[in-house]
């Protein structure tokens, strides 16, 4: 495969670029920073330098044109304020979508996050005003990009991100309970996914006693 991630520095993103690289596929990651080139090109990645705040539709077909498969996994990060949530974690995303439908590439997975629904209906009560906006700005990308026809989408809301070594092992549906989850099985997670080539579906990811295979195999 050829695939192309956006947010390539990220922490999921780069684990899903090793793994990917590794056994032999091509992969663009698209970054803002060119600082972080080195650090793709040691992933066995091409970095892309583009500001996904900036660039057009035209630019990004040009990156994504030819791939088997595109990954949004960026995000405007903790440290960002509320206008940053939208111009990157909804709005990159849905230039992203744009750019892929232009370039003719179907498969579309977008990384978003338990407990969106939570902020569908404004902040919450006694929610961060900042986290409450990054609910919403991943909710309105995924309530955008779903429905789009030229596009055969899989939304991932992984759990509680942690940094403990992978399991292989995780929980992987529809309205689970909340919990953590590896960064290692997000990745891995993403990785069989782009082999299953499952579409239009939104699910749910935390730790758990199932196999990856397996638990993409059962999906729907």
């Amino acid at each position: 495969m050829r695939v192309v991630i956006a947010g390539a520095h990220g922490q999921v993103a780069r684990r899903l670029g090793r793994l990917l690289s590794a056994r032999g596929d091509t992969v663009a990651g698209i970054i803002r920073n060119p600082e972080q080139r080195t650090d793709l090109e040691s992933d066995g990645v091409e970095p892309v330098v583009l500001d996904l705040e900036e660039a057009s539709i035209g630019q990004v077909a040009d990156v994504v044109s030819g791939a088997s498969a595109v990954v949004f996994a960026a995000g405007a990060g903790p440290g960002s304020g509320i206008p940053r949530k939208a111009t990157v974690d909804r709005d990159a995303a849905l230039l992203l979508a744009d750019a892929a439908e232009r370039a003719g590439v179907r498969p579309f997975l977008l990384v978003s996050s338990m407990g969106v629904e939570q902020a569908r209906h404004g902040t919450p009560r006694g929610m961060d005003p900042v986290f409450a906006a990054y609910l919403q700005a991943k909710l309105a990308a995924e309530d955008r990009i779903l429905p789009r026809r030229a596009l055969d989408t899989t939304i991932l809301r992984p759990g509680g991100l942690t940094d403990e070594p992978g399991t292989g092992r995780v929980t992987l549906g529809h309205g689970i309970d909340r919990g953590e989850v590896p960064r290692d099985d997000v990745a891995a997670v993403l990785l069989a996914l782009l082999d299953a080539g499952k579409i239009d579906d939104v699910v749910e990811l935390v730790s758990g006693d199932t196999p990856i295979a397996e638990a993409v195999a059962a999906l729907p």
